[in-house]
Protein backbone atom coordinates (compact mmCIF):
# COMPACT_ATOMS: atom_id res chain seq x y z
CA UNK A 1 0.00 0.00 0.00
CA UNK A 2 1.02 3.27 -1.07
CA UNK A 3 2.36 5.35 1.74
CA UNK A 4 3.37 9.28 1.78
CA UNK A 5 4.18 10.86 -1.69
CA UNK A 6 5.23 7.52 -3.07
CA UNK A 7 3.29 7.40 -6.38
CA UNK A 8 2.80 3.84 -7.37
CA UNK A 9 3.63 2.37 -11.06
CA UNK A 10 2.60 -0.07 -13.08
CA UNK A 11 4.52 -1.97 -15.99
CA UNK A 12 2.06 -4.27 -18.28
CA UNK A 13 4.05 -6.21 -20.28
CA UNK A 14 2.66 -7.31 -23.58
CA UNK A 15 3.73 -9.87 -25.84
CA UNK A 16 4.33 -8.66 -29.64
CA UNK A 17 5.76 -10.02 -33.15
CA UNK A 18 7.35 -6.98 -34.69
CA UNK A 19 9.05 -4.54 -32.10
CA UNK A 20 9.25 -1.93 -35.03
CA UNK A 21 5.84 -1.90 -35.88
CA UNK A 22 4.77 -1.78 -32.71
CA UNK A 23 7.73 1.17 -31.72
CA UNK A 24 6.07 3.09 -34.48
CA UNK A 25 2.40 2.67 -33.98
CA UNK A 26 2.89 3.83 -30.19
CA UNK A 27 4.88 6.57 -31.31
CA UNK A 28 2.65 8.08 -34.39
CA UNK A 29 -0.09 8.10 -31.58
CA UNK A 30 1.83 10.65 -29.28
CA UNK A 31 3.83 7.95 -26.60
CA UNK A 32 7.39 7.91 -26.16
CA UNK A 33 10.05 5.14 -25.23
CA UNK A 34 12.41 5.04 -21.87
CA UNK A 35 16.17 4.24 -23.97
CA UNK A 36 17.34 3.14 -20.58
CA UNK A 37 14.66 -0.17 -20.52
CA UNK A 38 14.68 -0.69 -23.79
CA UNK A 39 16.88 -2.62 -26.56
CA UNK A 40 16.52 -4.97 -29.46
CA UNK A 41 14.02 -7.12 -27.51
CA UNK A 42 12.25 -4.95 -25.24
CA UNK A 43 10.46 -1.30 -25.86
CA UNK A 44 9.45 0.47 -22.31
CA UNK A 45 6.26 2.20 -23.78
CA UNK A 46 5.60 5.60 -21.33
CA UNK A 47 2.13 6.10 -21.35
CA UNK A 48 2.64 8.33 -18.52
CA UNK A 49 4.66 9.01 -14.91
CA UNK A 50 3.63 6.16 -13.03
CA UNK A 51 2.51 4.01 -16.55
CA UNK A 52 4.51 1.99 -18.57
CA UNK A 53 3.91 -1.14 -20.90
CA UNK A 54 6.72 -2.97 -21.66
CA UNK A 55 6.22 -4.09 -25.31
CA UNK A 56 8.76 -7.68 -26.12
CA UNK A 57 9.43 -9.58 -28.73
CA UNK A 58 8.05 -13.02 -28.36
CA UNK A 59 10.77 -14.70 -27.41
CA UNK A 60 11.95 -12.45 -24.63
CA UNK A 61 8.28 -12.48 -23.08
CA UNK A 62 8.35 -16.39 -23.04
CA UNK A 63 11.11 -15.97 -20.76
CA UNK A 64 9.84 -14.60 -18.31
CA UNK A 65 6.05 -16.52 -18.29
CA UNK A 66 5.47 -19.89 -16.94
CA UNK A 67 2.66 -20.83 -18.78
CA UNK A 68 2.60 -20.63 -22.77
CA UNK A 69 1.87 -17.30 -24.57
CA UNK A 70 -1.59 -16.22 -26.04
CA UNK A 71 -2.23 -15.31 -29.28
CA UNK A 72 -3.48 -11.54 -28.96
CA UNK A 73 -4.39 -11.59 -32.50
CA UNK A 74 -7.12 -14.49 -32.18
CA UNK A 75 -7.88 -14.14 -27.97
CA UNK A 76 -8.12 -11.75 -25.79
CA UNK A 77 -5.74 -11.96 -22.66
CA UNK A 78 -6.31 -8.61 -21.20
CA UNK A 79 -8.14 -5.53 -21.43
CA UNK A 80 -6.09 -1.85 -21.36
CA UNK A 81 -7.96 0.90 -20.48
CA UNK A 82 -6.87 4.50 -20.12
CA UNK A 83 -8.15 7.50 -18.70
CA UNK A 84 -8.23 11.00 -20.48
CA UNK A 85 -8.99 13.99 -19.97
CA UNK A 86 -12.01 15.22 -21.98
CA UNK A 87 -14.03 13.57 -24.19
CA UNK A 88 -12.12 14.85 -26.94
CA UNK A 89 -9.00 13.62 -25.66
CA UNK A 90 -10.52 10.16 -25.78
CA UNK A 91 -11.42 11.18 -29.59
CA UNK A 92 -8.19 11.88 -30.60
CA UNK A 93 -6.22 9.26 -28.98
CA UNK A 94 -8.72 6.99 -30.56
CA UNK A 95 -8.00 8.47 -34.54
CA UNK A 96 -4.06 8.30 -33.96
CA UNK A 97 -4.72 4.81 -33.15
CA UNK A 98 -6.66 4.01 -36.06
CA UNK A 99 -4.60 6.20 -38.31
CA UNK A 100 -1.43 4.47 -37.28
CA UNK A 101 -2.31 1.11 -38.39
CA UNK A 102 -4.84 0.30 -35.36
CA UNK A 103 -8.55 -1.08 -35.59
CA UNK A 104 -11.53 -0.41 -34.01
CA UNK A 105 -12.50 -2.72 -31.19
CA UNK A 106 -15.92 -2.03 -30.31
CA UNK A 107 -18.28 0.85 -30.95
CA UNK A 108 -18.04 3.93 -29.02
CA UNK A 109 -19.87 4.14 -25.99
CA UNK A 110 -21.83 7.29 -24.51
CA UNK A 111 -23.37 7.08 -21.62
CA UNK A 112 -23.16 10.71 -21.25
CA UNK A 113 -21.33 10.99 -17.60
CA UNK A 114 -19.11 8.51 -19.07
CA UNK A 115 -17.36 8.44 -22.82
CA UNK A 116 -15.11 5.65 -24.30
CA UNK A 117 -13.77 4.71 -27.72
CA UNK A 118 -11.51 1.54 -28.00
CA UNK A 119 -9.22 0.11 -30.74
CA UNK A 120 -7.21 -2.74 -31.34
CA UNK A 121 -3.33 -2.40 -31.89
CA UNK A 122 -1.24 -4.09 -34.48
CA UNK A 123 -0.86 -7.15 -32.16
CA UNK A 124 -4.42 -7.36 -31.26
CA UNK A 125 -4.34 -6.14 -28.16
CA UNK A 126 -7.45 -4.59 -27.07
CA UNK A 127 -7.04 -0.88 -25.77
CA UNK A 128 -9.61 1.58 -23.98
CA UNK A 129 -9.93 5.18 -23.76
CA UNK A 130 -12.86 6.61 -21.23
CA UNK A 131 -13.39 10.06 -20.28
CA UNK A 132 -15.62 10.35 -17.29
CA UNK A 133 -17.62 13.17 -16.07
CA UNK A 134 -15.22 14.42 -12.46
CA UNK A 135 -18.53 15.80 -11.38
CA UNK A 136 -20.34 12.69 -11.60
CA UNK A 137 -18.46 11.00 -8.42
CA UNK A 138 -19.07 14.17 -6.21
CA UNK A 139 -21.29 13.03 -3.15
CA UNK A 140 -24.06 15.39 -3.22
CA UNK A 141 -23.97 18.04 -0.50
Amino acid sequence: MATGSYQQMIFVNLAVDDLTTSRKFFEEIGYTFNPVFSDENTACLVISDTIHAMLMTRDRFADFAKKPLSDSARSTEVLLCLSAETRADVDRLADAALAAGGSPAAEPVDYGMMYGRSFYDPDGHHWEVMWMDPTATEEPV
